[in-house]
């Protein structure tokens, strides 16, 4: 499934010395052939979630899923559009965000203890505060810790938040740790509604973001 993101690391990295692949390279083969097997894996249907109480519950207990789409980030007169994708595999999550501005492909891992980043030359960095770590590097930054949650279109458990829920038992308006977070469009996927659109803001940055496939796995 990330193929596609990490030809960008593949097109750009350059043999060693001694005729050997960098470490890049092996990388992207070895996140080739995972990518391999993960799109051979049979997806599920949800079961039913028809009011906004079940879909809370059904979608929190979800622990194997992946989407992919696209990312448009606006901070100050800086922005970007991009490739973003997104695993989560129990706790842990696997993201990639790529674009221009020289990032090349960004990996931001880990699970609700650990965050780290690893940037285009292969540099892995711990974060002790992800989203302001993340503007001090880039410009930019994502809500990395609730993004599993907001995509799904919940709130993050964690948290107080304010919603705004429509007459199908969906989130519409969400405000949570410091952010607000607006679902302009549903459409069915894996046999439910699921959002299409998302845009999430905070004062420094403005995140949209459009999930082209969603998929699900038993455990």
């Amino acid at each position: 499934m990330f193929v596609s993101v990490f030809s960008l690391n593949l097109r750009s990295s350059r043999s060693s010395t001694n005729g050997h692949p960098s470490r890049l390279v092996w990388l992207g083969m070895w996140l080739a052939v995972l990518s391999g097997c993960a799109a051979t894996r049979p997806g599920v249907d949800l079961p039913e979630i028809s009011t906004w109480t079940l879909r809370q519950e059904v979608l929190s207990n979800l622990v194997d899923w992946q989407f992919r789409g696209r990312i448009a980030v606006k901070a100050g007169d800086e922005g970007f559009n991009g490739k973003f994708n997104w695993t989560q595999t129990g706790d842990d999550f696997y993201a990639t965000v790529s674009g221009p501005l020289g990032i090349g492909t960004v990996v931001i891992e880990g699970s609700d203890r650990v965050i780290a980043v690893t940037d285009k030359d292969g540099i892995k960095t711990k974060l002790i505060d992800p989203e302001r770590e993340l503007y001090d590097r880039y410009g930019w930054t994502i809500p990395v810790a609730s993004l599993r949650f907001w995509a799904l279109g919940i709130p993050d458990p964690t948290s107080q938040a304010d919603t705004e829920i429509d007459a199908e038992g969906r989130l519409v308006e969400l405000e949570q740790n410091d952010w607000a977070v607006n679902i302009s469009r549903y459409r069915e996927s894996a046999g439910q509604q699921l959002p299409r659109t998302m845009t999430a803001s905070n004062p420094d940055t403005r995140v949209r973001m459009v999930i082209d496939r969603w998929k699900f796995f038993e455990r």
